[in-house]
């Protein structure tokens, strides 16, 4: 009997060990087995528990493996019964199974995946304190729920189509002859680079699928996650596939999918539309630029020819030297100023001729490059026009002026005059309409190009195109504008919660989030914490030595990291000599015995997978994607033992981002177990930082960077202080990257939360700093330039000794907090409950909008905890260096990612949603190995420690888990699927003894993780 040798051999090793009898011994084997089953989960190897039975059982080193065996079958049932009485667990089979039930029909209206209902009748099980069924139980009862569910929507879906519905979704599933693909392939299509020519076959592709049918009649009644799931199963089912479908479940899946594929395409001409009127303004200004090269020449030659009029006034003008003559007549002085004038002017070649380049070089001289955007435009306007008729435009706000601007455009659609007037009539129906258009939201610069002085009541037709259109792409990107049926352009108020629903969730939100719920007391807890610290930081300036003002400028001394010391390094050296070498491919394999994440990978409708041997595969996919080097070149390298297309197939149809995003979580949460990971950091802080990764081109994600000089997109990364990551991004070059910063935060499901933020200057905007600090998150960032900033007073007559010349003369506005603190509750209420976005929110908020009061209010905020933060910044050296230190680990973290990346230099597809992907593999890959990183260095450490050498926990931390000289990237791939022959140490055992002798610093005390000898 296994647990009777290694109980004796415990007992053997150590006299302090109570010894067991069977019976006691198998009792705390159950309750350790039963305790894990039933939340909290019991510690592996060696496990804690809180009953002394299983306490002691902790001291033997029992694996998980170790069973209890009994001899009597009345001692089974007492050991049972006292587990029950121990755990307040009560055995009533029926009703577990009816609690279970309802749990399981409740949340299948919103939930599909079978893993996700188990867990939700696992959880309502626990919390009702019901001993919980067999899996296979559950399993049953969900795939028994599931199936009536889904058949009932798909029955309800069928009903309402009629035959001409279902011939063009049949018609879709037709495979062309010639090209060998259907119009269901073309469906999934993604949107290719916004050139003018790929704009409009976008808006093509639009209008095809409105001319499906109205899908939002089809599906109307059923949650959006089902629509989500059936979308996503169809995307990746291919046509053959989809034939074999049941007829109703078919009409189902092609109804979510073209639901999907016109919201996201609605997304998508929006997205191009806003890019297309970027560019036109960006060559405008280029052109700009231009001009005013090319006639800088004929200016300076004008200012000459002006020099050389004033110096004939001159002449002409000045009087005798010596004075004895009397003045000449003024008429002689000016016929003399005239000659010599009109001389001055024929010499430089004529009035004529300066009047025609006079003209030419005042044309543009300035900075208002809108005069020239006409000739930009002209290419773009019939597909522009076409925008207008496919989209369905709705303001969100009182103001109306660009959206009956934009009906203004509709009306004047066939004119082809330079002119337009500024009231129009037109036919609608049998009725004659008149049409308006108030120019009064339009600023100067345009207002001079669009009216003409001696034409009142016209307008310049072209000039007046490009500027409403110019206008309605900013108004669509600060959300002031919506794009009905789309989901990144949605109305934003529609999608918060009411304010009776935020009612009841109020107290307990800003309970945790520690700020009052009261908007008075709200406005008096930021006002009290903006004076106290800008008062000690005023009060600590004398003794603080590295700030100063020079100039009325502040300046912060920069501080010189403080280097390693000898025992840290020594102690890296010796610890990096006892890492094992392991393949890359070895430790993904190691990695999937030891977590488990490939349980996450399967089919899109949640079956078990039919594929043969899905662990290798799942392994091999992480591989081949997260490394860059594609099924192709992994499959050549296996010597058949996979092929490309099986790899292929793994890929795109069992994994998705939520599923990488939730294997990576097992990765996280047991390296969280381990205790070194515990001296690295606590979890509380992450580093939030982006790195440029290449793409192709031919997609609408990828975009040129200035900083980095590559052509892609952006790898944007929370990495916790533990160096491990919480979660990735696949973002385009030119957003501002704080509008994910809190996205990535919110959607980390790990159990390392942090609620410390750092980044860099692109990690902060006002708006951010303020959403932050409502979802309880103290974003501390590094910004560039913060001298240049603004600090924001208390109130007008707050004045300080030392710092007073921060502030200015900036007061923050508590009366604007105050009176739309409900609006921002609600919408960081909507945030946190799921109904909103963070990111739908903060790339509304990124841009400067004149009519969004919620802008308003988040930036008003924003400047209240930014003059925190900025105050604090100058004062705390340690906060300054713990910033530079963790952000420090990010970058470090995408250096070791790059290193995991050795199989190309770019994503070698224009699929933004794939692209996505393979962020997530190789952050998947790079957590995998970082995890078997941090064993290895924990066994190293021990073995060290048992040779009797001390080890300082201040030097330990010190060694980081990047490390790559151990891992073997080349060479010949063999995938060996066999368990471990052991289950990794997660527990520090540091024993002192000698191995830095003479001036080595002593060992000091080790944390409270560590347990010492």
């Amino acid at each position: 009997m296994t647990w009777i040798s290694r109980a004796t051999s415990a007992i053997a090793r150590d006299d302090s060990v109570t010894i067991f009898t069977a019976s006691s011994l198998n009792s705390g084997l159950n309750l350790r087995r039963r305790s894990r089953n039933d939340r909290p989960p019991i510690r592996a190897g060696p496990y804690w528990v809180r009953c002394p039975e299983c306490g002691r059982l902790a001291t033997l080193g029992l694996a998980e493996d170790v069973l209890a065996v009994h001899e009597s079958d009345r001692t089974l049932c007492r050991h049972r019964d006292y587990v029950r009485d121990r755990l307040n667990v009560v055995y009533k089979p029926a009703e577990a199974r009816a609690i279970a039930e309802k749990a399981i029909r409740k949340a299948v209206t919103t939930k599909d995946n079978p893993a996700d209902l188990i867990n939700v009748a696992l959880e309502e099980l626990v919390r009702a304190r019901r001993e919980l069924p067999g899996f296979t139980t559950l399993d049953k009862m969900v795939s028994a729920i599931r199936t009536e569910t889904n058949t009932a929507l798909f029955g309800l879906v069928a009903t309402r189509l009629d035959a001409a519905d279902r011939r063009r979704l049949a018609r879709l599933l037709w495979l062309d002859p010639t090209s060998r693909r259907s119009e269901f392939d073309r469906l999934k299509t993604p949107a290719k680079a916004a050139s003018v020519g790929k704009f409009k076959l976008r808006l093509a592709h639009l209008q095809a699928l409105d001319e499906l049918g109205a899908t939002e009649q089809w599906l109307d009644g059923i949650p959006a996650t089902k629509i989500a799931h059936f979308a996503g199963e169809a995307r990746v089912t291919d046509v053959g596939d989809m034939r074999d479908i049941g007829e109703a479940k078919r009409w189902t899946l092609l109804a979510s999918l073209i639901h999907e594929c016109r919201t996201t395409a609605r997304d998508e001409v929006a997205t191009m539309f806003c890019k297309r009127m970027a560019v036109i303004h960006k060559k405008g200004k280029e052109r700009l630029v231009e001009l005013h090269e090319q006639h800088r020449a004929e200016s300076e030659r004008l200012l000459d020819v002006f020099g050389d009029v004033l110096a004939g006034a001159r002449e002409a003008t000045a009087p005798d030297n010596d004075g004895a003559t009397a003045p000449e007549p003024a008429a002689a002085v000016a016929e003399r100023a005239g000659r010599l004038l009109l001389k001055t002017l024929a010499d430089a070649g004529g009035v004529e001729q300066l009047s025609a380049a006079h003209e030419v070089v005042s044309a543009h001289h300035g900075n208002n490059y809108l005069p020239l955007l006409e000739k930009f435009y002209k290419s773009h306007r019939s597909a522009l026009f076409t925008l207008l008729d496919t989209l369905d435009l709705e303001p969100t706000s009182a103001d109306h002026s660009v959206a009956d601007a934009v009906e203004f455009l509709r009306a004047i659609r066939g004119r082809t005059g330079e002119y337009v007037p500024e009231k129009v009539t037109v036919g609608r129906g049998a009725d004659a309409v008149t049409v308006a258009i108030d120019i009064d939201f339009v600023t100067e610069a345009w207002r001079k190009i669009l009216v003409v002085k001696d034409r009142p009541g016209k307008l310049v037709r072209r000039h007046l195109e490009v500027c409403v259109f110019s206008y309605l792409a900013s108004e669509l990107r600060s959300g002031d504008i919506a794009v009905v049926g789309a989901d990144s352009y949605a109305n934003l108020h529609a999608q918060l919660m009411s304010w009776d629903e935020c009612v009841p969730l109020a107290e307990q939100f800003c309970g945790q989030a520690g700020i009052p719920s009261d908007p008075k007391e709200l406005t008096a807890h930021y006002r009290a914490a903006l004076t106290d610290i800008a008062a000690v930081v005023d009060a600590g300036f004398p003794h603080n030595t590295d700030l100063s003002f020079e100039d009325g400028r502040p300046v912060l001394r920069r501080r010189k990291g403080a280097d390693r010391r000898p025992s840290a390094l020594a102690l890296e050296e010796s610890i990096h000599q006892r890492l094992p070498e392991r393949g890359l491919l070895d430790i993904l394999a190691r990695t999937a015995h030891l977590v488990g994440w490939p349980r996450h990978f399967g089919p899109a409708s949640g079956s078990d997978p039919k594929i043969r041997d899905a662990m290798a595969r799942y392994v091999l996919t992480v591989f081949a994607n997260g490394t860059l080097l594609g099924p192709a070149q992994v499959a050549r390298h296996m010597r058949d033992q996979v092929s490309a297309h099986e790899l292929s197939i793994a890929a795109n149809k069992h994994t998705t981002c939520a599923k990488i995003d939730a294997a990576s979580t097992d990765v996280i949460n047991e390296f969280a177990k381990l205790d070194v990971a515990g001296m690295w950091g606590d979890g509380r802080v992450v580093a939030v930082d982006g790195t440029q990764v290449d793409t192709w081109e031919n997609n609408i994600l990828a975009e040129s960077h200035i900083r980095y000089g590559g052509y892609g997109g952006i790898a944007y990364r929370h990495i916790s202080d533990t160096y491990i990551a919480l979660f990735s991004h696949f973002i385009p070059c030119g957003v501002w990257e704080a509008v994910y910063i809190i996205e990535g935060l919110l959607r980390n499901d790990s159990e390392i939360q942090p609620d410390t933020i750092h980044a860099d200057t692109q990690g902060q905007s006002l708006p951010v700093f303020g959403l932050a600090a409502l979802l309880g998150f103290d974003l501390l960032p590094r910004i560039r330039n913060w001298a240049d900033l603004n600090f924001y007073r208390p109130s007008a007559d707050t004045g300080f000794a030392h710092i007073d010349s921060l502030f200015g003369d900036n007061v923050i506005d508590w009366g604007l907090i105050e009176t739309h603190w409900t609006d921002l509750l609600r919408t960081a209420i909507s945030i946190s409950e799921g109904r909103l976005s963070s990111v739908t929110l903060l790339r509304r908020l990124g841009n400067n909008s004149r009519k969004n009061r919620l802008y308003r209010a988040f930036r008003e905020l924003g400047r209240v905890i930014r003059t925190i933060t900025l105050l604090r910044f100058l004062a705390d050296a340690q906060l300054r260096e713990q910033i530079t230190a963790i952000t420090n680990k990010a970058e470090a973290f995408h250096g070791f990612s790059a290193w995991l990346r050795f199989g190309g230099e770019a994503i070698g597809r224009n699929d933004p949603d794939y692209q996505e992907k393979i962020i997530k593999f190789n952050e998947l890959l790079a957590n995998c190995v970082i995890y078997s990183n941090a064993c290895d260095i924990t066994a190293a450490a021990n073995a060290l420690a048992s040779d009797g050498h001390p080890i300082d926990t201040d030097d330990l931390p010190t060694i980081s888990p990047y490390i790559t000289h151990t891992i073997r990237r080349f060479g010949d791939w063999v995938l060996d699927l066999s368990p471990p022959d052991a289950v990794p140490v997660t527990t520090l055992d540091l024993v002192p003894g000698a191995l830095f002798p003479g001036d080595a610093t002593a060992p000091r005390r080790t944390r409270a993780r560590v347990t010492a000898k």
